[in-house]
């Protein structure tokens, strides 16, 4: 079972010179709509395994994740809330609350992390969320601003990458081990067996009387020789990833595999 090639990610999105920061993208609140999941997809098939393994939820005691259910139902291009589909099932996004009042997260639906555990990341504050990441000095300094602006109504968009040896879209650390790097040095070989993984993540308004948004997290992966298709893309992939520094190249287990992947994007 496999997905087909997706062809949406926007190479403009990728920064030159890379740099960890925000990045965020206002976007017309009517245009904003989650995107139904196919049963015949392999992230259904992961996503199923995790609901099915009970570990896709967290939430703080006391928590009522009603709003924010009512606030994705609002969202999606189906009527989810009238099936008996369950969220994780009903979406390919995996989904968090991130609360204006403390600048934590009360709540995650989440099945396919990008190397990230969720139930480490319950109740903790936009601050120490970041903590791990590398370069974060401007994250962190604009932590409080950023809680404001993404809960401050209005709906926000913005996009991450990075190249990987797994075309598997679950990376919790504690469920899957890191995929090792291919051990061939032929540029060709090498980019014929690594991904390109990006994610769209939103934010949207809960509402309802709450100082909410949810954070929706859409993970896409195409193999990167489909994903890049032409001399401006290679080009502008190839001068983000030479200005990385060593600590992000670290962050994204990046370091073993960059000169391979510059010589490539350079063919």
């Amino acid at each position: 079972m496999s997905d087909p090639p997706s062809m949406d990610f926007d190479f403009r999105h990728i920064a030159v010179p890379f740099r960890m920061q925000p990045g965020l993208r206002r976007v017309p609140s009517e245009t904003l709509q989650l995107t139904p999941l196919d049963p015949q997809t392999a992230l259904y098939a992961e996503k199923r395994s995790v609901l099915e393994a009970r570990q896709s939820r967290h939430m703080l005691d006391g928590f009522d994740p009603t709003p924010a259910l009512n606030a994705i139902a609002a969202r999606s291009p189906r009527l989810w809330r009238d099936s008996e589909t369950p969220l994780e099932l009903g979406f390919e996004e995996d989904f968090a609350v991130l609360d204006g009042a403390t600048g934590a997260l009360p709540w995650l639906c989440v099945c396919v992390p990008s190397h990230w555990a969720p139930e480490d990341k319950l109740g903790l504050d936009f601050a120490a969320l970041h903590g791990p990441v590398a370069d974060n000095a401007a994250l962190v300094a604009a932590s409080q601003q950023l809680v404001a602006l993404a809960t401050g109504g209005d709906c926000w968009e913005r996009s991450v990458w990075t190249v990987s040896p797994s075309g598997r879209y679950d990376r919790h650390p504690r469920r899957h081990e890191r995929t090792a790097w291919p051990q061939v040095q032929d540029a060709n070989e090498f980019a014929r067996q690594c991904w390109l993984r990006s994610e769209r993540q939103v934010f949207f308004p809960v509402g309802q009387g709450t100082r909410q948004a949810v954070f929706a997290i859409r993970v896409k992966l195409q193999p990167l020789t489909q994903a890049v298709q032409t001399r401006e893309q290679a080009q502008r992939m190839r001068d983000s990833l030479a200005s990385m520094s060593q600590a992000v190249l670290d962050y994204k287990n990046l370091g073993a595999a960059r000169e391979r992947l510059l010589h490539w994007l350079s063919l």
